[in-house]
């Protein structure tokens, strides 16, 4: 899989860990969140995710505030009122709360020389959010194709790798994702000779088979080892949403008990010859011992595959979103059935258009918009550069209607 072109389209904003925010700051903040897993892993083996969100309106997704729970409480702050504590999705502090991961220090060792070869740290902006994030990813390809997980772009407005042996910075774009694995692919720009990962898709893991989990720990930027066995193949997660019937399940990962921690997300879980048998998912936190889980390295080279075909699906998404720029609120306005807006990006086309917050989303390209989730439905259908017409009501009951031509939007 060698692609040296980047592929226009699809993203959304997710702003796990972070608490709901009226205006967007026109700067990012010096403040660095570091990206930990999709989910988190509970006593009972549910992964949840601990996250107050408010979601930004893209062609590929509306995001409404999302409260992830487990079966023995409500996940508020990374602690479920059952007692058991959860690391969130980020951790940091600043304007945007503060959520510290309890799980957030690696006890691994600085990773060799031979462990850096084909892996790259991750460092992304995610404006819209007003805050940044870090992760891992490897290498795939000579010019420049990196596998990370879904979750460590997400929101991403910008994007930096650096190849970790060489120190070389790239600006990388989407090729495309697949949320509903954990799996992104991006593309370096300008990138050539670089030397890429060792992956093992022909051996089958094993429990008690040795391993090391090499990532990105804590957002430092230094690759640290951390050294485990597998303790179970084939595991199934799985992460809802407090009071939705909606849901996420990862299949097939590898558990382990190394120590995977916040950043390592897309590094490599590599076997006893060096060669790498999964990408580092998610972790369980929580007193002193920690489950870590890895997508095997074969199904996500499958994924991969089908994102470079450049053919979106149902779970796929190709490049950037087009981008409306509109903040979805929980609930409707009144009698009035549609998608309400919660507030309104500056410098977005619903800003242009003149959208505020309080109107009520009715219909986009002459479909009616009866809920949030349908909106997203009907935007998905757009790309950037693409104009539509959105029609809207606003508080007093008036009816307006606008053309907009959709702008890039963050990561998916």
């Amino acid at each position: 899989m060698d692609t040296n072109e980047s592929k226009p389209d699809a993203g959304a904003i997710n702003d796990d860990g972070l608490e709901p925010q009226a205006a967007v700051p026109s700067a990012v903040p010096r403040k660095k969140w570091r990206r930990r897993s999709i989910v988190i892993v509970s006593a009972v083996g549910a992964l949840l995710l601990a996250s107050a969100a408010t979601g930004i309106a893209t062609a590929a997704q509306v995001v409404t505030t999302d409260s992830r729970a487990s079966s023995g409480g409500t996940v508020s702050g990374g602690t479920t009122s059952g007692g058991t504590t959860f690391a969130p999705g980020r951790q940091g502090s600043g304007s945007f709360g503060s959520r510290t991961s309890t799980a957030g220090t690696s006890t691994g060792t600085a990773a060799t020389n031979a462990q850096e070869v084909g892996v790259v740290t991750i460092d992304t902006v995610l404006k819209y959010q007003g805050a940044e994030a870090a992760g891992t990813g490897i290498i795939l390809s000579s010019s420049g194709e990196i596998l990370t997980n879904n979750h460590v772009i997400d929101g991403a407005t910008s994007i930096s790798v650096t190849v970790v042996s060489t120190g070389q910075v790239y600006v990388a774009d989407v090729v495309g994702t697949d949320a509903s694995s954990d799996i992104a692919v991006l593309q370096l720009e300008g990138a050539s000779g670089l030397s890429t990962a060792t992956t093992d898709t022909t051996s089958q893991a094993a429990v008690a088979d040795s391993v090391t989990a090499v990532g990105n720990a804590g957002g430092t930027g230094t690759l640290t080892a951390a050294q485990g066995t597998v303790t179970a193949l084939n595991k199934s997660i799985t992460a809802s949403s407090e009071g939705s019937s909606a849901s996420e399940a990862l299949t097939g990962l590898i558990e382990t008990d190394a120590n995977v921690v916040a950043g390592d997300s897309g590094g490599p879980l590599y076997e006893s010859n060096g060669e790498v048998i999964g990408i580092d998912t998610a972790a369980s936190s929580g007193s002193s011992t920690v489950t870590g889980y890895a997508i095997a390295i074969g199904t996500a080279l499958s994924i991969a595959d089908q994102i470079e075909t450049g053919n979106a699906t149902s779970t796929i998404t190709i490049g950037y979103p087009g981008f409306l720029g509109v903040e979805i609120g929980s609930s409707t306005t009144g009698a009035i059935s549609g998608a309400t807006v919660g507030g309104v990006v500056a410098g977005t086309p619903a800003a242009t258009a003149g959208l505020v917050a309080g109107d009520t989303i009715t219909a986009v390209g002459g479909s009616t918009v009866t809920s949030a989730s349908q909106l997203s439905q009907l935007l998905g259908g757009y790309k950037p550069g693409d104009s539509v017409t959105i029609g809207w009501t606003d508080t007093a009951g008036a009816a307006h209607s606008a053309s907009v031509v959709l702008v890039q939007g963050p990561a998916n």
